[in-house]
């Protein structure tokens, strides 16, 4: 990525007894929707904690908004007042509070708050937040808390499962408001989420993540252009082994071969120059390509 970086992080590591996270360098381009997709465990929320200063890294950098974090120069209170953040689970400690007063306490915080858009996403989103935190559905407290977290209008808007508890009509409120929050053009978005329609309606940018590590950021449209799998009969394995951009060789019967690629035009130009007949091709979605990233890290650390 070449465009200014909302975040970066650079050499960042976190040991925990049974977790190690990082080393992990990554830009998150101002002014997009970037997804973090992984298996449950992969590290996603060990670096939104880490973005919140929730926790602080054994070794590396973090930078957030032209901001450097944790070096104590009294300016995160002013850098938190740019970020909206909503997070996948929500704690105990606040279930008996009405949502009213938890946005009267919230809003002291943001000198940019915005009572206005507040009562038009709480109206879009059908929420009444006069309701007791804790009686409200999964569904509707996400709600809740996306519309309090887009009501001081942040720059960056950080989002951990944005889609859980949400049922499809909702669903689709969300898209079309996080879609209009980003008509500036000014503003990003850092999500994680493992919904791939989700990720393929909002996101410029997919970080895939794995085992503690970042396997590899993709354009998304380049993303599902590239990655391919290649149907080819009375191929050789030494013969698909040198197919541009090969990642899997496996057999399916038939004297058939499956390749998938990540350089699909490459690849495709060099069959046809091979003359080896293709019986069939097929983009890889979202989860394919994740799985092949997995297996090639897992061989990697194993190596």
């Amino acid at each position: 990525m070449s465009e200014e970086a909302a975040i970066r992080l650079s050499h960042v590591e976190q040991s925990r007894p049974h977790f190690q996270l990082g080393p992990i360098t990554l830009d998150i381009p101002k002014g997009y929707v970037t997804a973090i997709v992984g298996p449950n465990g992969s590290g996603k929320s060990s670096t939104f904690r880490l973005l919140l200063e929730l926790a602080r890294p054994d070794k590396g950098d973090i930078t957030i908004l032209g901001h450097r974090l944790g070096y104590g120069d009294g300016e995160d209170t002013k850098l938190k007042q740019r970020i909206g953040y909503v997070p996948e689970l929500f704690g105990v400690h606040d279930k008996g509070m009405r949502g009213s007063y938890k946005t009267a306490f919230n809003r002291r915080w943001y000198p940019e708050w915005d009572l206005n858009r507040y009562r038009e996403l709480l109206r879009v989103f059908e929420v009444d937040d006069s309701l007791r935190l804790g009686s409200m559905s999964k569904g509707t407290r996400r709600k809740y808390e996306l519309a309090l977290a887009l009501a001081h209008h942040p720059e960056l808007l950080l989002l951990d499962e944005p889609s859980s508890g949400l049922d499809p009509l909702a669903w689709r409120t969300m898209l079309d408001v996080l879609h209009r929050f980003m008509d500036s053009g000014e503003r990003t978005i850092l999500m994680a989420s493992h919904i791939v329609e989700e990720v393929k309606r909002l996101a410029d940018y997919i970080v895939f993540m794995g085992h503690g590590r970042v396997l590899g950021v993709y354009e998304k449209d380049e993303l599902f252009s590239n990655w391919h799998a290649f149907y080819i009969h009375s191929v050789t394995r030494k013969d698909a082994e040198s197919i541009p951009g090969q990642c899997v060789i496996e057999e399916t019967g038939g004297g058939t071969i499956r390749v998938v690629s990540k350089e699909a035009l490459a690849a495709e130009q060099w069959l046809e120059q091979a003359g080896l007949r293709l019986v069939g091709r097929q983009p890889l979605n979202l989860d394919d390509i994740l799985a092949v990233l997995i297996e090639q890290e897992r061989l990697r650390v194993r190596s």
